[in-house]
Order: structure tokens, then sequence, then C-alpha cells
């Protein structure tokens, strides 16, 4: 197969979270981790609308600003900048926690370094002795919101699965991740495991298996 066919295959990092956004319903309240998952805002449906979290402290956050536009103190909890929609909140962000933990946010959408076939997550270090602890809110969020999303690339840079049948890294919690999107499938999280739900384009359901490190289901409307 030719580069150009290879590269055309699967989903690109827009459509992966034009994807996520198709899956949150009307009237959620969402929190956005940092890096890809800042994407998902960006393609929410126009008919529908959700409540976007950060847990630095505001509640209600727009589009990204156009270059030059940006304000200095509007930041997520990434430091990029955001804005803020009609009608927002700011708050401390103890507050913001508050939220978090007592249950009031309906969707977490993270990025991973791993997931497990029981649905841990590992997210925050990949353990190295040089690595920069960047644990941030996660924990929190894992354990206090209602539905955990990751999006991801199904593999690392150097082909290695981010999908495993045991996280190698340092957990950010356990059994707490609902649904996966990668660039190959969207998987979901169930007790009778890890359960293909839908195929990228081009992509094969032996192919997922091939580039995942624990045994897969096919969904109903998956063919193998």
């Amino acid at each position: 197969m030719s580069a150009a066919a290879e590269a055309s295959k699967g989903w690109s990092s827009e459509a992966m979270a034009r994807r996520v956004a198709d899956d949150i319903p009307d009237g959620a309240y969402v929190n956005l981790g940092i890096g890809m998952p800042e994407r998902v805002a960006q393609y929410l449906p126009e008919d529908r609308e959700a409540v976007f979290h950060v847990e630095n402290g505001l509640l209600g956050v727009g589009p990204s600003p156009a270059p030059g536009s940006e304000d200095p103190e509007l930041i997520n909890a990434g430091k990029k900048a955001i804005t803020a929609v009609a009608g927002a909140a700011f708050f401390h962000h103890a507050d913001s926690f508050t939220m978090i933990r007592g249950g009031h946010i309906d969707i977490c959408v993270l990025g991973a370094f791993q997931v497990s076939a029981a649905g841990d997550l590992a997210n925050w270090s990949t353990g190295e002795p040089d690595a920069i602890p960047a644990v941030g809110g996660a924990m929190d969020l894992v354990a206090g919101v209602r539905t955990i999303f990751v999006l991801t690339q199904h593999t690392t840079k150097t082909g290695e699965p981010k999908i495993v049948e045991r996280c190698e890294y340092p957990l950010t919690g356990l059994a707490c991740v609902d649904r996966i999107y990668t660039d190959l499938a969207v998987i979901d999280v169930t007790p009778q495991g890890l359960v293909v739900r839908e195929l990228a384009p081009g992509i094969s359901f032996d192919e997922v298996q091939q580039r995942t490190g624990a045994r897969l289901v096919a969904g109903a409307s998956v063919s193998t």
C-alpha cells in the first residue's frame, strides 16, 4: 500500500474530536482535558448546546480566540487562551473542584498514555525518572465525573499499543473509562470486555486488534 493510501485510512485528529462531540448530549456539562480534548468544543453539533467547564474556575467556555485577541487573564487548565460565552461564571478553583467532586459534571474528555481492558486510566506520567509530575485535576475528574471519555491516538509514535491488558504507567484511576475514541475506532469499556462500537474509514476489525494490546470484541454493527 502506498504512503498516501495508508495516510488516508482512519480518522484525523480533527475528525476524532468531531466524533467525540457527536456523542455529547444536549444540555451536558462537560470538562475537556488539555491537548487534543480541547478541540471537541469546536465541533459540537449546531442543534445542541453544552456548557464547558475548566477546573481552574470557569463554567461557560467559548470558542478559541482569534489570533491577536487573546486575553491573558482568560486561560484554561493547560494555560491556553480561551473565551467565555455570555452568562459564563467565574469562581475560585476550590469551588470548581467542589463541582467535580460533587458529581455535577456530566462528561469529561481526557487524553491517555494507556487504558487497560478494565477501563483503568494512566494519563499523567510515564513514570520516567526525569518526567515532570503533571496530574492536575485528572484524579478528581475520573473520580467525580459521571462519564469518562478518552480521546487518544491508538498507538504511540513508535507503534506501541495504548490500549493494553494492564497499565504499566502510574494510574490516574481504576475502572473509570467508559468509552475510548482513537484514530482507528470507537471502543466501549463494558463488563463483557472492550467492545468495538465503530470503525474509522478504511479500517478493519483485524487491523484494530493487531494494534491493540488487549482482546477486543466486535460490536453488533462491526463486521469481522
